[in-house]
């Protein structure tokens, strides 16, 4: 780049000195609003792999207390009805309670619409502004 233009006011350079400029000004501003978007996706997929990791080990030892819990209902009812029944009943409560959580699931998934990087979003929002000022001041 040509030192002596940069230096110079931008009245005083050229219209191909002053494009050449908001150019490469504008590459700058592109390559690091990607670094940018990067480093928030990564940010965010670091702690979403975290919460990932925790609510699978909660799951599983979930599953396993609920496996208890299911042993001890059957077992329980097994006192009043036969073995087989006391299990149907409690497998199709079971079954109910999944179908409402998984409705409830589907349609708070769809609401939730996908992750975007929000605070990039805004920053080139912010940069084109600034571009179109710019790009209107050397044109005068």
């Amino acid at each position: 780049m040509d030192t002596q233009n940069t230096s110079q006011e931008p009245r005083e350079q050229s219209i191909g000195d002053l494009l050449k400029r908001l150019s490469e000004e504008t590459a700058t501003l592109v390559r690091q609003e990607l670094a940018l978007a990067k480093a928030e996706a990564t940010e965010k997929g670091k702690e979403a792999g975290v919460g990932a990791g925790l609510l699978g080990g909660g799951g599983l030892i979930g599953v396993f207390a609920f496996a208890a819990l299911t042993t001890a209902i059957i077992l329980a009812l097994d006192h009043a009805m036969a073995g087989w029944l006391a299990a149907l009943i409690v497998a199709v409560v079971y079954g109910a309670i999944a179908g409402i959580l998984a409705l409830q699931g589907r349609h708070r998934l769809k609401d939730a619409g996908p992750p975007v990087p929000e605070q990039t979003i805004e920053t080139v929002k912010e940069d084109a502004r600034w571009a179109k000022t710019r790009a209107r001041s050397a044109g005068r």
